[in-house]
């Protein structure tokens, strides 16, 4: 499957506008709200994952879904991340359709191949043990990493 439905210009972090495709894939897209206590409790995990295996070439962005007056909360939680969060501006991504259920991630390969459907994880929140079940073959993949 493709994942240039995630490619959009969906997330904005201050004024600069980011996209997944111009990441050269090895990302991870994972879709998050202040809200959601499950979202908030995964997310220093990623954080610390992704700054773990930067040089591997993984990136991760988030994507939030909170209303513009939360910001203010959005950037509380974004401080302490190490990869880019910005706001989504909508439960609807174009190309890819509603995004329904949260927390939700999808890891995206080098190739712009959806690697992981997040949709289809049973447990959505992301734990050490699945970090190794779903990336770490990824970043040891030929053509993974740069």
């Amino acid at each position: 499957m493709d994942a240039r439905g995630l490619t959009d210009d969906a997330l904005v972090e201050g004024a600069r506008r980011l996209r997944l495709h111009t990441l050269g894939g090895r990302s991870i897209a994972t879709f998050w709200a202040t809200w959601c206590d499950p979202c908030r409790d995964g997310l220093p995990l990623l954080s610390d994952y992704a700054a773990c295996h930067a040089e591997q070439g993984l990136s991760v962005l988030g994507f939030c879904l909170d209303e513009a007056e939360d910001l203010p909360k959005v950037r509380v939680v974004a401080a302490r991340l190490s990869f880019p969060v910005g706001l989504l501006g909508s439960y609807w991504l174009e190309g890819y359709g509603r995004i329904w259920r949260i927390p939700v991630s999808f890891v995206i390969d080098r190739a712009g191949r959806l690697a992981d459907n997040g949709w289809e994880d049973a447990q959505p929140v992301w734990t050490k043990q699945r970090l190794r079940q779903v990336v770490d073959p990824l970043l040891m993949r030929r053509g993974w990493v740069i």
